[in-house]
């Protein structure tokens, strides 16, 4: 099983991601904003983000949506995704 490190010791499966997304890009969409506050409403959001955060991971596992905010950028957890499924 391989697992992406999101930061603040957590790691999620790579398997479980269903996509990972800049914040300040996403969050000018009104129904990202809608998405990220209703996830929030039902526990589904995990902060991994000692800073501000700068991207979200979807994950859905065992058919539960996870949200989980990270304050790496986007395009360097897409990387590490690319490198660890080698």
């Amino acid at each position: 099983m391989m697992y992406l490190p999101i930061g603040g010791d957590m790691a999620v499966r790579t398997k479980a991601i269903v996509g990972i997304f800049d914040l300040d890009n996403t969050t000018t969409s009104r129904h990202t904003r809608q998405f990220l506050q209703l996830a929030e409403q039902e526990g589904q959001v995990v902060s991994a983000a000692e800073d501000l955060p700068k991207a979200f991971l979807l994950t859905s596992e065992y058919g539960l949506p996870r949200v989980y905010l990270t304050q790496f950028n986007a395009a360097t957890l897409e990387k590490r995704l690319h490198i660890s499924e080698r």
